[in-house]
């Protein structure tokens, strides 16, 4: 039998561990009652929610007319998609290119590390992309100043390495060229890692509101986080609460704003659950030399 102190450590580790989930998934719970509660009821209820107040739909009715939302979730789309594609395959050429026994490997790898702690700053990267490059009101202002991130070269490059050099040799025996070893060899054995930029990049794209906030200003460009954020730092629920008396307008607008942070929230919550199983593996893959 284990001994007092291990079974001691296991109940206090396990309530601790508990408290933490509690703690973690309430405010999202919060969120998911709030938006499906009645509008008055939620403003006059204090402290903790356990199940909606007056279950209804009225909030997502509400968001889902909003056409702002569905061109906000398209430009966010075409990014996510365009973009995360645009990520994988410039991170993963630059990481098989940094990966081999190539010329002035060392120094080329040291000046795309300074760019983790340097930057030139919110202005001059204003300047460049809105007035050097004109991609000012466009989507690919959005996608190509991310093409690469540095963090995720340097973990995939790590995760290039660990492929046996043996492979590599045999590839080149066959005659394969190094596209064909990248894309047939040295990918189909990285996929966990492949999965895992798949998330980072993809959550990105997906949260991502400040450069849009910067360079957009076309509302038919605006994605759905600056959206979002409009909503509810802005407090811009005026379109969606037509035919509301003035005295359940504050009420409406709080159960929208729950509303909209669940139409934001659940599609990448649903995709994570496919992409978790490769997560843990993918990132000790990618941060551990072997």
């Amino acid at each position: 039998m284990a001994p007092f102190s291990d079974k001691a450590f296991n109940l206090v580790n396990g309530v601790v561990m508990l408290a933490v989930i509690v703690v973690t998934l309430y405010p999202f719970y919060y969120v998911l009652l709030a938006s499906l509660s009645d509008s008055n009821a939620l403003l006059a209820h204090p402290g903790l929610l356990l199940a909606p107040l007056n279950f209804n739909f009225d909030a997502y009715i509400r968001v889902l007319d909003n056409p702002n939302i569905w061109s906000g979730y398209l430009n966010t789309l075409i990014i996510l998609i365009f973009g995360t594609g645009l990520n994988l395959l410039l991170t993963t050429l630059g990481a098989y290119g940094l990966s081999r026994k190539i010329m002035l490997r060392k120094p080329i790898m040291l000046g795309i590390v300074f760019t983790m702690y340097f930057t030139g700053g919110i202005i001059p990267n204003y300047l460049l992309i809105n007035n050097w490059l004109h991609l000012g009101d466009s989507l690919l202002a959005l996608i190509l100043p991310t093409a690469i991130n540095t963090w995720n070269l340097i973990i995939m490059r790590t995760s290039f390495e660990a492929v046996p050099e043996s492979l590599i040799e045999s590839g080149r025996i066959d005659g394969a060229g190094e596209f064909g070893i990248l894309f047939r060899i040295v990918v189909p054995l990285s996929m966990p890692v492949i999965a895992v930029m798949i998330l980072y990049y993809g959550v990105g794209h997906w949260n991502s509101w400040f450069n849009a906030m910067l360079f957009i200003r076309e509302r038919e460009l605006f994605p759905l986080q600056l959206i979002l954020r409009e909503i509810l730092v802005q407090n811009s629920t005026d379109s969606m609460q037509l035919g509301s008396s003035a005295a359940d307008q504050q009420a409406i607008g709080e159960s929208i704003k729950y509303a909209t942070i669940m139409v934001a929230t659940l599609p990448i919550l649903a995709v994570y659950p496919f992409l978790q199983k490769y997560f843990v593996k993918g990132v000790m893959i990618g941060a551990i030399k072997e």
